[in-house]
């Protein structure tokens, strides 16, 4: 690194004076460049280490650097661009990182009251249910395994925020508390280079909430009502597939429709909602579907929406629905705004602490 020294005058820059060539202090202020160097340096490699308080460490070397450049101005004021732009960068990360901070807090909330029972599940639990959700339970692999009463799940897919859409990658993580049913879901979504929205959803006390932010800072999305409360408990009701053993809790009352569907209504605090569950042959679930708001706002109107399945995978010894889409059965054609993959399940003590690293 080479460090330009700019010879005092009278009347001069601030801190001409102060560095003058042959100047004690331009030692020092050597010192210092590389110092802030070195810094960015340290923050750059956080940074691409993935670790979401990198912009932590990116406010001194700026602040730093910032105070240099001034003092070399004429030569050194071109840094302050980069400065600039390394700043909003952080600020963007910032905002995400109180995001998702603020998201595993309300993780925390919904997990606080999980019980912890080693009650296992026995074919007794199974009697009174319909003979395709017992072929279900069992064909899973959920007999003889504990009752699951809390999950976390990570996905990875691409979605599309309306209909002909581009396809955008996702990343995203859940935790579901199965006694008291909630969840958390938290997702990433790189709209264009260089931009991202993060979005949460919650379902908790039977209130649903959807929020959407660009880089975590502007709002786009924040959704209350009846309507998402629907919206969320329907949402809950269909990922049960990823832990079979919630069918058997009791605020689910099912229904045989036939040999190969049941009907599945739950009930929870003042909401109510009813889904299809759809089975194969040999027991596993292949669609869910439901009469679901669009929306909250108070044009929205229910819709068709089904979430079909098109592979399974095992996880923790269960075998579950692992890729599948989510989409609207419109009258102008179908809307496939999701496209999803589970890429691991885990349950109970295995589940890691409430916090996202999307």
């Amino acid at each position: 690194m080479q460090i330009a020294v700019v010879p005092a005058k009278a009347g001069g820059l601030i801190g001409k004076s102060a560095i003058a060539t042959g100047s004690r202090l331009t030692t020092v202020f050597k010192a210092l460049w590389l110092f802030a160097f070195v810094l960015f340096a340290f923050t750059a490699v956080v940074y691409w280490l993935h670790m979401d308080w990198w912009w932590m460490l990116a406010v001194v070397p700026i602040i730093l650097s910032q105070v240099l450049i001034i003092l070399w101005w004429p030569v050194a004021k071109a840094g302050t661009l980069v400065n600039v732009l390394i700043l909003l960068v952080s600020i963007t990360a910032l905002g995400q990182w109180q995001f998702f901070k603020t998201a595993g807090n309300e993780t925390k909330a919904i997990l606080r009251n999980a019980s912890n029972s080693n009650a296992v599940v026995t074919e007794q639990m199974l009697k009174g249910l319909p003979l395709c959700v017992q072929k279900w339970l069992k064909q899973s692999g959920t007999i003889g395994k504990p009752l699951v009463h809390k999950v976390y799940l990570k996905q990875k897919g691409y979605m599309r925020i309306k209909p002909g859409g581009k396809w955008l990658p996702v990343h995203a993580e859940q935790y579901f508390n199965i006694n008291e049913p909630a969840f958390v879901w938290t997702v990433k979504v790189n709209t264009d280079p260089g931009m991202v929205m993060t979005g949460r959803d919650k379902f908790k006390d039977g209130n649903g909430h959807m929020l959407i932010k660009l880089y975590g800072l502007f709002t786009i999305v924040d959704d209350k009502s009846s309507k998402i409360d629907q919206g969320a408990m329907l949402r809950y009701m269909g990922e049960i597939c990823w832990f079979p053993s919630a069918a058997l809790q009791p605020y689910f009352q099912w229904r045989e429709i036939d040999s190969c569907h049941a009907g599945l209504t739950m009930q929870y605090r003042q909401v109510t909602a009813s889904a299809i569950f759809s089975f194969d042959n040999s027991g596993r679930v292949v669609a869910v579907e439901a009469m679901r708001y669009m929306g909250g706002g108070p044009d929205a109107q229910k819709e068709k929406w089904i979430i079909p399945a098109r592979n399974y995978s095992s996880f923790n010894g269960i075998s579950v629905m692992s890729e599948g889409d989510a989409i609207w059965q419109l009258k102008e054609g179908d809307y496939n705004y999701y496209r999803w993959q589970v890429t691991d399940i885990k349950y109970d003590a295995q589940i890691p602490a409430a916090a996202f690293h999307l």
